[in-house]
């Protein structure tokens, strides 16, 4: 923080000031003097829920197209690198300089291609094992034992899946075919069904998981993103259901108003009409 109070002032309150301003402010909130109480009162465990809700958040711009949104999103997600940050200074772990410092390394290190003697000649399936050849050398080199070293645990449990399907792929504990994968899927569902009736709850639960482990890794065989297709999934549902909400209101109605029987007929209306539009969408965009 700079010592000086009018030229700290001067830089909080400078438009241009950039990353220096950023640092600037954090630097402020946590002063144990002046600072804000709140901010004041933070570490890293539970600054870290925050963190990733803003990572979502960005995705959540991205994926909308909300190109207007995002520059404000990136700048939260941003602001919790540099809160990370002013937190490990204070504790003297590293500070922001140490962490730019640190991922410029990487990428540098990551990249011979570009930034050394390697050829650039390659296609992007051997850039993405290349990537994990050198990200296994770092984990060597610190000692991380074990082919499944290193994946974050705080992962969003599908996407953890994958990738430790992935790590252990790559040593060949993996199914050939796509279809043992299918008929794993078929014996875990029915494990399911069976366990429903004589399991525990807490066994019910394992199965249950046993069952979306394996369907990740029918995403992984079919170079599905399985948080991109759940996703996906969730905005077509929320999209129709909505669907159903307006129809019923057209009927003087809400959904408590209604049935079962009634609303599936509208679901089954408004994914007509949604395949209708797509199929017309084609057509008009065939040469």
């Amino acid at each position: 923080m700079t010592k000086d109070r009018a030229a700290s002032d001067t830089l909080v309150h400078d438009p241009d000031g950039g990353i220096s301003r950023l640092l600037e402010i954090m630097a402020r909130l946590r002063d144990p003097a002046t600072g804000c109480p709140w901010d004041l009162e933070q570490d890293f465990t539970s600054i870290a829920p925050y963190t990733i809700e803003e990572a979502y958040e960005v995705a959540d711009a991205i994926e909308r197209q909300a190109w207007s949104e995002l520059e404000g999103e990136l700048g939260d997600l941003l602001f919790q690198t540099v809160y990370h940050a002013q937190m490990g200074a204070e504790a003297g772990h590293f500070d922001f300089t140490s962490v730019t410092r640190a991922i410029s390394d990487k990428m540098v290190a990551r990249h011979p291609h570009v930034f050394g003697e390697e050829s650039r000649d390659k296609s992007a399936e051997q850039q993405t094992r290349d990537w994990e050849r050198l990200k296994a050398a770092e984990r060597a080199r610190k000692a991380e034992g074990g082919v499944l070293a290193g994946v974050a645990a705080g992962l969003p449990g599908l996407t953890r899946a994958v990738k430790l399907q992935n790590r252990a792929a790559r040593v060949g504990f993996d199914w050939p075919s796509t279809d043992q994968v299918i008929d794993k899927i078929v014996e875990e569902a029915r494990e399911l069904n069976d366990a429903r009736a004589s399991l525990s709850e807490a066994e019910v639960f394992e199965e249950f998981g046993d069952l979306l482990f394996v369907v990740a890794n029918l995403a992984r065989h079919l170079k599905i993103d399985p948080e991109a297709a759940l996703r996906a999934a969730n905005a077509k549902f929320t999209r129709r259901f909505r669907a159903i909400e307006a129809a019923l209101a057209r009927r003087g109605k809400r959904p408590e108003d209604s049935d079962l029987a009634e609303m599936d007929a509208l679901w089954d209306a408004a994914k007509a009409e949604e395949k209708a539009a797509a199929g017309k969408a084609k057509e008009q965009a065939a040469p």
